[in-house]
């Protein structure tokens, strides 16, 4: 994961927090820290978060690195399965000699 990913990453868990704080306990810490919710800051502050969560929103439509290489393995490398055994006799000669 890119540096990007990981700040935005860290900016939609702080949105994540807020948002609780404001659902748990009537308290938004982003509009105490920076002097309100109307304040420039602390509209910068929600805007890096809307940013945070447009580039997170790629982390949800991206493949797993684990699915990915497991995928690109074969899935089994003797197809065998070592059941490989010596030609069966022909039986029905030996009924017709009789």
């Amino acid at each position: 994961m890119g540096a990007v990913r990981r700040i935005a990453l860290a900016l939609v868990i702080i949105g994540a927090l807020n948002w609780g704080l404001i659902a748990f306990f009537q308290f938004d810490l982003v509009a105490s820290l920076f002097g309100g919710q109307d304040a420039f800051l602390s509209r910068v502050v929600y805007a890096l978060v809307a940013l945070g969560g447009l580039i997170c929103l790629g982390l949800l439509f991206k493949p797993d690195e684990e699915r990915e290489v497991t995928h690109r393995r074969e899935r089994f490398t003797n197809p065998n399965l070592n059941t490989e055994f010596g030609e069966e006799p022909d039986f029905t000669e030996e009924k017709r000699n009789k």
